[in-house]
């Protein structure tokens, strides 16, 4: 049985991000449609799909670009389909962005190693070995809040149990709808989401 404050997550400003950080214009396209119902949509949920995206990212350029893609994808292809579709949709554009990111990010860094490796190969190993991606909480934890503990767990979830978390807790959506967005069956959602949660919950108790 988890305990974990659901409540918690859906009041906490993450990373603290002054809104006009995520302020932005998309660009007119041939095929967009500027219908008010769309608009309106789009500027509902342009802070929470940035939040997500800097989550998944931990870069803001780079969240802010991915979330611009989703809408012009959005506004693109599916500008004409029932309003009330926009947000399923929009959310399985949102983490295919991501996932690519993921995917780019990790053959960059592939690559940066390889190059690294040849140029360092003269140097002493011992110095030029990378240092471990570790959370310090006797640095990181000196002068925050429990909210920023809660912000960097939810970065540090492997990929499938962020999204699973925030588009359940986040967002709303039911297992089904979730499933959907990601790609996934229910039963893998429901595994990534429980695992989120007890991630989570012994973080927040580790660092309490």
């Amino acid at each position: 049985m988890l305990f974990f404050d659901t409540h918690l997550i859906k009041t906490l400003p993450l990373f603290q991000l002054d809104p006009l950080d995520c302020r932005y214009t998309i660009r007119k396209t041939k095929t967009s449609y500027s219908t008010e119902a769309l608009n309106r949509f789009l500027q509902g949920i342009e802070k929470k799909a940035y939040r997500i995206a800097l989550l998944a990212t931990g870069h803001r350029e780079e969240a802010l670009d991915i979330v611009q893609e989703a809408m012009l994808k959005l506004t693109e292809k599916y500008h004409r389909k029932p309003a009330a579709e926009w947000p399923p949709i929009f959310h399985r554009i949102l983490q295919s962005k991501i996932q690519d990111w993921h995917r780019k990010n990790t053959v960059r860094n592939r690559w940066r190693q390889i190059l690294k490796k040849h140029t360092d190969d003269d140097q002493d190993p011992l110095e030029q070995a990378p240092a471990p991606i570790t959370f310090r909480p006797d640095s990181a934890l000196i002068g925050t809040q429990a909210m920023d503990t809660l912000d960097w767990a939810i970065h540090n979830l492997p990929l499938r149990q962020q999204q699973a978390f925030l588009l359940r807790l986040w967002e709303g959506f039911d297992t089904k709808e979730t499933a959907k967005i990601m790609k996934c069956s229910e039963g893998s959602v429901k595994t990534h989401y429980s695992r989120a949660l007890k991630a989570l919950q012994t973080t927040l108790k580790e660092y309490k």
